[in-house]
Formats: C-alpha cells, structure tokens, sequence
C-alpha cells in the first residue's frame, strides 16, 4: 500500500508562505536537509504548479509530478488526476512512498481525498503575520504524534500520524 505524506514548513504563526509566488528559501537549514531526506527516500514529489513555479530548478534525484490545467513544465510530468487515481498509477510504477509539497490548495486536495498517510511538519520560529494557511478549508483528522525534535535555534520537527476515522467527531 503506497503511503503519501504531507511535508510542509510553517511559522510559528501558522504560514507556509507570505504570498503565492513566495518561495521557501525562509526556512532553516536544517529543514531543508530534512526535506531532501524524506523526499529523495519518496522518490517522488507532488506539487501544485505555483509551488514548482518558485523553485530554480525541478528537484533532483525525484520525480516530479506537478499539477497544472494547462501549462507544460520542463523537468516534470503533469497531471490532473484525482488524488487516488495519481497514487494508484505510482504505487503501479513501485512507489512505496509519495511526497506531498504543496501548496495549500494540493495539501487540501489529498486530506479531503482522506489518503494522507503522515504529516511531516517544521515550524520555523518566524512570524510573516499574514500569508497562505497550510489548509484553504476545513480540514479534519485526528493527529498521532510520533516524534519531535528541535534545533538549537528553536525550529521544531513535527512527524504525525493521520487517523481519519473518529475525526468527524471533531
């Protein structure tokens, strides 16, 4: 069974970016290396074309698969598929894992499909004040915390685990 997670930084304040086209050279070090780590594991990245649309280059040593209506991007294939249908066609393919990096309308899209598995979350100790929310709607799960740790700087590594079941009782 493919796993997909969610790997996003955020404030302290709850903002994954200050605007659309912000992108994510705000976070730490640290989080980066993290980034690289758990995505280079995946194999394989999911992405809105806003948020591809902020990085230099595609992600090496991944596949990059960007949503978008319209536009071609180099470096990456496009789809349009339902988030069940997109994780059947890489679990067909070998996946085991799917990384899941934004941005707040891609993260909605696959919590209301109900097929994130984890969610890997920095909290930067940054305020922006106002900014994208990591979710657009109302999302609801049930959280499990698995691990925690921080830097000596005060970012902090959240890994949780999604429980959809008994949420609606939230």
């Amino acid at each position: 069974m493919i796993r997909p997670f969610i790997i996003a930084a955020m404030t302290t304040d709850g903002f994954i970016a200050k605007d659309a086209n912000h992108p994510a050279f705000w976070t730490s070090k640290e989080d980066k290396v993290r980034f690289v780590e758990l995505t280079k594991r995946a194999g394989v990245v999911v992405m809105g074309s806003q948020t591809y649309k902020t990085l230099p280059r595609p992600l090496a040593e991944r596949i990059n698969i960007v949503y978008s209506r319209d536009k071609k991007f180099e470096g990456a294939e496009m789809t349009n598929d339902e988030p069940r249908a997109l994780l059947s066609k890489l679990e067909s393919r070998g996946f085991s894992e799917v990384a899941i990096c934004g941005g707040s309308q891609i993260y909605n899209m696959f919590m209301k499909a109900k097929v994130v598995d984890k969610l890997y979350l920095t909290v930067e100790p940054l305020l922006f004040g106002k900014g994208v929310t990591l979710f657009k709607d109302d999302i609801v799960a049930d959280l499990t915390l698995l691990s925690e740790s921080k830097t000596e700087k005060g970012t902090v590594f959240l890994e949780y685990k999604v429980n959809y079941h008994g949420a609606q009782n939230l």
